[in-house]
């Protein structure tokens, strides 16, 4: 009989997404048919499933980590932000339109039923099903017609662990403080509590956990210090993505406002010999560039005004006057261009605004999503690529006649005359090892990273890490079978 277990959070960001990776690891190699889901999430750095929706990327983790195909059940509802007041709704893998925040927190009791609907599938096919929540359940303002947290909890009768994280401080008070504001109805859900990212010696914090168990008469399943190779596996929010030192060759990357897709960021970042710099709002791009990347947008012609807004425009012709390399991929490849014309307004407002002319193609936006993965080869290398389109808008124009990948025969991107500036919707290239090497070679950089191995390696680490620090019997214990309200 299927088991299921709920990991929440006392915040945002407290680490349950690495957390719930390591656990479907670890039980997986138990022998457990594990599943991970996440009723609700929102991120613009989303995954293609196998079958053919859409994801937030720390279930994709979390089905890889289980080593199980990923499928849009796993996260039924997803959420993309498109401006600071509205989203794109994602259910069950396909786009559902978009809404405003006022009108989803009305409405969002309704997707209840296609999040349990998911729910049902995935036990249907699992020993064990880990399931993550999203920000705290702390949050009492939004705890009417929760599908997130304790809401979906207690509508699927399954128990819930809270994790703390120490590193940001006040972890005793992050925890006793929810049990302060939950309900009984919540309160009787929880099992017991972990502590996570505790850096030093975690002996030192024995009272300090026995404290909380005595305040909130919860066990503790663990106290976990910080996994410092955290950084090796796929990141999923904004907030995680950071610049990375390495070697000499140095890729540069403006932090666009609605960056998406900026996993192809994470091959690059683990190359020994590539230094990765982000670059938020307000500062120039580095002069020293060897390749300035334009990431994927959920909002292009929005981000675009806002590159414009930070004179990057300027310091990237001023990259291109010096030589420099430029990469535009999905919403960046757009922006590459001469023209973005939005005839119906699925960008935004209605129209057509002036790309920055880099290459000599013009994209017009339309209804239709392209969401698939995808198989591919380097032009005229033929190195093998995997991966995967996700993107509204078709690309046209003279330079698309110099494509430099072809998807099963068809020829994919755009170059200039030069080859130094080019354009792609493929997403996912840098994780394929050959290519990722050939690209670098013309940057001056050499590669011999393996880097999907390390990714695997990475999560059996984790998996390690956990079975030390957590109690992984206990917790599995307090699993139970759903039961459904």
């Amino acid at each position: 009989m299927v088991r299921a277990i709920m990991i929440q959070g006392t915040g945002s960001n407290v680490g349950k997404s690495v957390l719930v990776a390591g656990l479907a690891r670890a039980y997986t190699r138990r022998g457990l048919k594990v599943a991970p889901f996440k009723p609700q999430n929102m991120s613009n750095n989303a995954a293609v499933t196998e079958n053919g929706g859409e994801i937030g990327r720390a279930q994709a983790l979390q089905a890889r980590a289980a080593k199980r195909a990923t499928h849009t059940d796993m996260n039924p509802i997803l959420l993309k932000p498109e401006t600071d007041t509205g989203a794109q709704i994602i259910v069950q893998g396909q786009r559902a339109g978009t809404m405003k925040a006022g009108d989803y927190r009305k409405d969002k009791s309704k997707l209840l039923g296609a999040a349990l609907e998911s729910f049902d599938r995935l036990c249907g096919d699992a020993d064990l099903v880990l399931i993550e929540g999203a920000g705290s359940p702390a949050e009492t303002n939004l705890r009417q017609g929760d599908i997130a947290n304790m809401g979906f909890a207690c509508a699927a009768g399954v128990p819930v662990v809270l994790v703390g994280d120490i590193h940001r401080g006040g972890v005793i008070a992050q925890l006793v403080g929810t049990q302060a504001v939950l309900d009984k109805d919540d309160l009787a859900m929880i099992r017991g509590f972990a502590v996570n990212r505790f850096k030093g010696d975690v002996s030192l914090f024995g009272e300090g956990r026995d404290d909380i168990a005595a305040r909130t008469g919860w066990p503790c399943m663990g106290v976990v210090p910080w996994f410092n190779d955290a950084w090796k596996l796929p990141a999923e929010d904004m907030m995680d993505i950071r610049s990375h030192v390495g070697g000499a060759c140095k890729v540069v990357v403006p932090q666009l406002e609605r960056m998406a897709n900026f996993d192809d960021l994470d091959p690059l970042s683990a190359e020994p010999g590539v230094t990765v710099e982000i670059v938020p709002a307000g500062r120039p791009l580095p002069g020293d560039a060897d390749l300035v990347l334009l990431p994927g947008s959920k909002s292009t012609i929005g981000d675009l005004a806002y590159f414009r807004a930070q004179g990057w425009d300027i310091d990237l012709y001023a990259h291109v006057r010096r030589g420099g390399h430029v990469l535009g991929l999905c919403g960046g490849y757009q922006m590459l261009g001469n023209t973005i014309a939005d005839p119906d307004g699925v960008d935004g407002r209605p129209g057509t605004v002036k790309g920055l002319g880099l290459l000599d193609v013009n994209t017009v936006m339309e209804g239709q999503k392209h969401v698939t993965l995808r198989t591919a080869r380097s032009v005229p290398g033929h190195d093998p690529v995997t991966g995967y389109e996700i993107h509204m808008g078709r690309t046209e124009g003279a330079d698309c006649a110099r494509a430099w990948l072809e998807i099963e025969g068809r020829p994919e991107g755009a170059a200039d005359r030069t080859g130094r500036i080019r354009g792609s919707y493929l997403h996912g290239i840098f994780a394929s090892d050959a290519f990722r090497a050939n690209y670098l070679k013309q940057l001056g950089a050499t590669s011999n990273l393996a880097y999907e191995d390390g990714v695997e390696e990475t999560l059996d680490a984790l998996a390690d890490h956990l079975e030390q620090h957590m109690d992984l019997d206990r917790l599995l214990a307090a699993a139970q079978a759903p039961n459904r309200s």
